[in-house]
């Protein structure tokens, strides 16, 4: 070697060590399992992060206040029952085929025939390719929220999936359960649903990205909380789950994390099982109901003294929605109440043996349970505590002598519409899901559900959720703890403006995770 090429080595060696590296920059966080990414299939929460990332929609709710907007269409018209959508022309999906009317059909199609998911949104709904760029939908009969519901219509590539389908498989169920075939903003280039999904930016996406937005996004799922703190005080994660016990969250808050919230249209629902007694009967549930300390309640979910998990229920529709009642209505724990209910009740207290479930992944519900086995306890009622795995719940739920006499569940309106928040907990067709474990069968409230879907005025679908407000809090198949909001620790070196500027929110579950619109900030 001459002498000139080991100088310019070694200045080659220096230099690499001094100059910045342009790395990728990485979101890190984490929400409870499972994650689910085939379309046809996804429903919770960390579903519907991957969705708006990975996938596109027809619309998406309007950012910073109500209503929706053109996504992959550039309009729609609407004649009665009937919808027709134009296409953008620009839009092509992660694989290179160009979007087409024909993935719209297939999608809805595939939804249907799979028949999981949030496919119960579209009910009695076919798509026809009109041309390349035009979908018509048309409905059984007029549905006020079926725009809110196109929300949670992934668009899947056609061409791709039926390339991957077999005769075993004909939509392609097991590729889609691993592998994306979406046009959004992030590719999947790994998923394992109880344990880590990778996502990339797409540099081929038809919108702005944010020139400081994550190049690379890790997910992992069922973290446990004291993890998730040393990660965020380390300096080794980015956004927590909504799940965190309140005290963790006020630990990372009083050591300078960041609290991210959205505000869906939502509740912590406590679901009686009216299928099975002593609940079968409206006074047991009603003594239940006024003996729930709802003060406390609020106080067990306050992080700061500006954020909060819980605002006060004001009864079965949260308020903000068609049919809430006025927030200086708020529910309040009532013993006399309780009392005179309890002597109505056809079982003696100490004869109840109520089991009251918990969802093992969510641990701030363990202490619902005691809080209500204590309020319980003071009207004589007897009752037991059981630990229950999601996929045990799940299990449980689809038979209403296996289910509990008591479940917890957050839930917010999927589409941002107060259909599709009550009517598959409480319509009669609908018994037997995580939602509807109350298996409640009344003609009055599937007569206001029914009217609510109809409208179409807002007036008229007002006149129907106030409707259903009263009958619900009459027949008492819930106890509603108080409306909720999501709350996330973060770190400083992230920066999310649908998370933390209420102009800038969006109304749907998950949007606010829209990774395009975050910052990296490096700090």
């Amino acid at each position: 070697m001459t002498k000139p090429f080991i100088l310019a080595t070694a200045l080659m060696a220096a230099t690499a060590l001094t100059t910045p590296a342009f790395a990728q920059t990485v979101l890190r966080l984490d929400e409870v399992a499972v994650g689910e990414l085939d379309p046809a299939k996804a429903s919770d929460y960390a579903d519907s992060i991957l969705m708006f990332n990975v996938y596109d929609t027809l619309v998406l709710p309007r950012q910073g206040g109500p209503g929706y907007e053109p996504h992959l269409a550039t309009g729609w018209e609407v004649d009665g029952a009937t919808y027709t959508f134009t296409l953008r022309d620009d839009v092509t999906f992660q694989s290179g085929n160009p979007l087409r009317a024909a993935d719209v059909v297939y999608s809805l199609d595939r939804m249907h025939e799979i028949g999981q998911g949030l496919s119960f949104l579209f009910p009695d709904v076919e798509a026809e390719a009109i041309d390349e760029h035009t979908v018509r939908f048309t409905l059984a009969e007029q549905n006020a929220p079926f725009i809110a519901s196109l929300v949670r219509l992934p668009i899947v590539d056609q061409v791709l999936v039926q390339e991957q389908a077999t005769d075993d498989d004909p939509w392609a169920e097991a590729y889609l359960s691993g592998t994306a075939a979406g046009s959004g903003a992030y590719s999947v280039t790994s998923h394992n649903p109880q344990e880590l999904t990778v996502m990339a930016l797409n540099d081929g996406y038809f919108l702005p990205i944010n020139d400081a937005a994550p190049d690379q996004v890790r997910l992992r799922y069922s973290l446990e909380s004291a993890t998730v703190r040393t990660l965020l005080a380390q300096g080794e994660h980015d956004i927590s789950s909504q799940w965190l016990p309140p005290e963790v969250m006020r630990a990372l808050a009083a050591n300078g994390a960041q609290m991210f919230t959205e505000s869906g249209t939502g509740a912590f629902y406590i679901k009686l099982n009216t299928a099975r007694a002593p609940l079968d009967d409206v006074n047991c549930r009603q003594a239940l109901a006024h003996a729930f300390d709802y003060g406390t309640a609020l106080q067990m979910v306050a992080i700061t003294d500006d954020v909060s998990s819980g605002s006060p229920s004001t009864g079965a529709v949260p308020v903000g929605m068609f049919g809430a009642n006025a927030p200086e209505m708020a529910l309040t724990r009532d013993l006399d109440a309780a009392r005179a209910y309890l002597a109505e009740c056809p079982t003696a207290p100490e004869d109840f043996n109520l089991e009251i479930s918990w969802i093992a992944e969510v641990p701030v519900e363990e202490r619902f349970a005691l809080l209500m086995q204590a309020n319980f306890a003071e009207l004589g009622i007897s009752s037991s505590i059981a630990t229950l795995p999601w996929a045990l719940f799940t299990e449980r739920v689809a038979n209403p002598e296996n289910t509990p006499h008591i479940s917890q569940i957050f839930a917010n309106a999927v589409t941002g519409d107060p259909d599709t928040l009550l009517y598959n907990m409480y319509h009669s067709s609908t018994p037997g899901t995580w939602q509807s474990p109350e298996y409640l069968s009344d003609a009055q409230v599937d007569e206001a559900l029914e009217a609510g879907r109809r409208g179409p005025s807002d007036e008229e679908r007002e006149a129907a959720y106030s409707a259903l407000n009263a009958r619900l809090m009459e027949l008492a198949p819930t106890i509603y703890a108080y409306d909720r909001q999501s709350v996330f620790a973060a770190s400083n070196r992230v920066h999310a403006p649908a998370l933390s500027d209420p102009a800038m929110a969006f109304g749907v579950d998950g949007v606010g995770f829209t990774f395009r619109l975050m910052e990296m900030t490096g700090e």
